[in-house]
């Protein structure tokens, strides 16, 4: 078979390759919780994380794509082997390429992203746990730059739309679609403007919430 050479006359082997990693965010609100993401135990040598567990380092579920792999199948063997979860769709977020941002050597991270309702996700608690994004604490590998893109990415799609998620169970009330979005959101947010901002959106059931103090909430699913 004829080498492939480009217009100086080089070969593919003769450009410097870098590994190719593939890294996910996964992130959920527990009840009553915050916006949490889900890691894994890190390798040996990596160090000891500042805020997820004592003598132990945590990171964003991963892995290195193997030779002939789809991007979309390393994902999901990252996810299966080192964590035990399965049945995630995740969708690629973005491409890391900092030739410093991993201290192994020169890595790309192929970034993903998936959003998971909290009775869909289901992990291996002695290989991975969930904690809330302000706690993941100094996560290697660039880590902390892939969930810091995953939340801002996140909290973009729920100022456009009432759960574009999925998180909340239907039916609900304007009140908590409002509590899902200050959880998303880190903050508080203005009652009037967010319903002015959301309800259009929404489609009423014509229902009422059961078991209610005062005049009883509408119920509401996605329109």
């Amino acid at each position: 078979m004829e080498i492939y050479r480009d217009s100086h006359d080089r070969a593919l082997t003769d450009y410097p390759r870098p590994s190719v990693a593939v890294d996910t965010a996964v992130l959920t609100v527990p009840p009553g919780g915050e916006l949490s993401a889900l890691l894994v135990r890190a390798g040996a040598g990596v160090g000891t994380g500042t805020g997820t567990g004592t003598g132990t380092a945590w990171r964003l579920p991963g892995t290195f794509l193997h030779e002939g792999e789809l991007l979309a199948d390393a994902v999901l063997r990252s996810l299966r082997t080192k964590a035990g979860v399965s049945g995630l769709s995740p969708r690629q977020l973005h491409v890391f390429d900092d030739p410093a941002r991993d201290n192994r050597g020169w890595v790309l991270s192929v970034a993903h992203l998936d959003v998971v309702p909290w009775p869909s996700l289901t992990i291996d608690e002695s290989l991975a746990k969930v904690v809330p994004v302000a706690d993941a604490g100094a996560l290697p590998y660039g880590h902390n730059d892939i969930l810091d893109q995953a939340v801002a990415t996140l909290r973009t799609r729920y100022a456009a739309a009432p759960d574009p998620a999925g998180l909340l169970e239907h039916p609900f009330t304007l009140r908590q679609l409002q509590h899902l979005h200050e959880t998303v959101a880190g903050e508080p947010l203005m009652r009037d403007s967010f319903r002015r901002a959301m309800e259009p959106q929404l489609a009423a059931t014509g229902e009422l919430a059961a078991g209610t103090v005062g005049k009883p909430a509408r119920l509401f699913s996605g329109a």
